[in-house]
């Protein structure tokens, strides 16, 4: 229902259209928009009586991603869910609000130097998120004070009362209804677990100390994180995860976490196989022979299967034309680590050309510094020994695969009269090109997985890896000087990551089901392009006008718009139930 209202500000009258509905059964004003005093509607009616108004000043704030993310996370309920658990206290923003903008900021804004306050008045959050937020209440030391109530018992129960909700989310409660040549693995193949060794580094001072002799200088502390996860087969979602630290005795172990774990699954659901996905490094850490309940899928070292290798392109398929485009594989089965398994030859045509490339630049760098050491001794100055020229030139040709394509020969024993001369095996290039780019050895103990699923159980580390890349970064900096990363802060922290990554994994996972198959830096990137726009108008007498627009959508940004309902938190928006 609209009408409009006006509003007496020293002694003239100024109107606002105002619409108003009911929300949870109360009449409730819902929009209100600024309309001006009688003249600047009869000139309006008039056609303006002149030239447009030119706004004095405009702001830019971030909508898009903030709207999108903040409406997963309502979906899932995970500020109420954390209240409910943690308690809501007496502060004026409560745990689990703080919690859920740790995690908005953290998805949209990683890379960003901004305290969270400083943060929240550069989005338009404010006008939608409910209840509402006072700016002051974001202040670092109170975000601090909130985070450090979540202990350990609540991070347990927060992760056991948000998986029933990731399950409904995903329609894992319902059976699996999907036909065997659908494209896209269903909740029957289980989970995967993950071990993503180099999560994340966590540097910065501790704290000062003082003693007999007065306080002593801060000395670096680092805690180097890994983080063993259970995701879904289906888009790489984090379900269950556990954060460990390298260098402590025990509990570390491969076997031991990956075990661990998967109980931890079935503990809240025993559905479906939990298949442990390693790459080459760690292959040799799976016991081929003895599953112990753990289904596998593993990267071969390619080095050590020549034979496989060498196979013939006509005995591969096309793996999945829609999902793997290029992908070529050889389903076979051979002996690994004395055992007969499933191995899958694949060949993807996109890596190949990606890796031809990677030598090309390589060689190129190598050459050209192998020309200028050259030119250098030819010169005679250089007063180098012939040991430490044939150092400087494994140097420069350490790059990978380099040295099996490039011949280097010093001639010469005295320091004046050595000399260097190289070659590039242009046919070892095209055997390595031929023989060895592109392709890539998995062995698993799934034998009814169609290839496109093992593919897609073992592409879920690098999604998920690339996404934590994004959210978290190879190195963690303290804060502030004074702050130390102990163990309560790098586990709500790694909280934090993990909550970014389920919704931005949740959101590409929606994007894909609807044709818009795009990374979570890509999709993220595009609805960050949604910003809003705060426009002023000069006063006609009263507070000057203030427009609010969006601003102009390509054709994916529409969808988008329209896929994660951003209609809803639009600044003409009326507020209607999420489902």
């Amino acid at each position: 229902m609209a009408s409009v209202v006006g509003k007496n500000v020293n002694g003239r009258t100024f109107y606002y259209l105002v619409e108003s509905a009911r929300v949870d059964g109360r009449p409730r004003t819902v929009s209100q928009r600024y309309l001006g005093s009688a003249e600047d509607i009869a000139a309006a009616l008039d056609g303006g009586g002149g030239p447009a108004p030119t706004p004095v000043r405009s702001r830019h704030l971030a909508f898009g991603d903030v709207a999108a993310v903040w409406g997963v996370l309502s979906d899932l309920g995970v500020a109420r869910l954390v209240d409910e658990i943690v308690g809501t206290g007496r502060a004026r923003v409560s745990v689990g609000s703080y919690l859920a903008l740790a995690v908005v900021r953290q998805a949209v804004a990683p890379e960003s130097d901004l305290d969270l306050a400083t943060w929240w008045s550069t989005t338009a959050a404010a006008r939608f998120v409910r209840p509402r937020i006072d700016p002051r209440a974001l202040e670092l030391r109170s975000f601090r004070r909130a985070m450090a109530r979540l202990g350990p018992e609540h991070l347990r129960r927060i992760e056991a009362a948000l998986f029933p909700r990731l399950r409904a989310e995903l329609g894992h409660e319902e059976p699996n209804q999907q036909e065997p040549n659908q494209q896209e693995p269903g909740p029957g193949r289980g989970v995967l677990v993950l071990d993503v060794p180099h999560f994340a580094t966590y540097t910065g001072p501790n704290e000062l100390t003082t003693g007999a002799r007065g306080p002593t200088p801060a000395t670096t502390d680092a805690w180097l994180a890994g983080l063993t996860t259970v995701v879904t087969l289906d888009g790489a979602i984090p379900l269950v995860s556990s954060l460990y630290r390298h260098g402590e005795s025990g509990g570390t172990a491969f076997t031991a976490l990956t075990g661990h774990l998967a109980g931890r699954y079935r503990a809240l659901s025993a559905r479906g196989p939990v298949t442990v996905v390693v790459d080459a490094g760690q292959s040799a850490q799976l016991d081929f022979g003895a599953p112990a309940g753990l289904h596998f899928v593993a990267s071969l070292p390619p080095g050590e299967h020549p034979d496989l290798l060498a196979r013939p392109a006509t005995g591969r398929r096309a793996v999945d034309l829609a999902r793997f485009p290029g992908v070529t594989a050889l389903d076979t089965r051979a002996r690994v680590a004395g055992v007969e398994r499933r191995v899958i030859l694949l060949h993807s045509a996109a890596l190949q050309a990606a890796q031809g490339q990677a030598l090309a630049q390589d060689l190129g760098s190598a050459t050209r510094r192998l020309e200028e050491l050259a030119a250098a001794l030819a010169r005679g100055g250089l007063h180098l020994s012939r040991e430490q020229v044939a150092a400087e030139v494994g140097r420069i040709t350490r790059f990978r695969w380099v040295e099996r394509v490039l011949t280097t020969t010093v001639t010469g024993t005295e320091a004046s009269g050595l000399r260097l001369r190289w070659t590039v095996d242009q046919a070892a290039r095209a055997r390595l090109h031929h023989d060895l780019f592109g392709k890539q050895l998995l062995v698993t103990d799934h034998d009814d997985w169609p290839v496109a699923d093992v593919l897609t159980a073992y592409r879920a580390r690098y999604r998920l890896e690339s996404t934590l890349r994004q959210f978290v970064g190879p190195v963690v900096a303290a804060p502030s000087p004074r702050w130390h990363w102990d163990e309560d802060r790098v586990a709500v922290h790694a909280l934090v990551c993990l909550l970014a990554t389920t919704v931005a994994h949740l959101m590409r996972r929606t994007a894909q089901r609807s044709g818009l198959d795009l990374s979570v830096r890509d999709l993220l990137g595009r609805l960050a392009g949604i910003e809003e726009t705060h426009l002023t108008y000069p006063s006609t007498g009263g507070r000057p006008r203030t427009r609010r627009v969006l601003a102009e959508r390509d054709d994916v940004q529409q969808r988008l718009y329209d896929l994660f309902r951003l209609s809803d938190h639009a600044p003409t928006a009326r507020p209607r139930p999420r489902n």
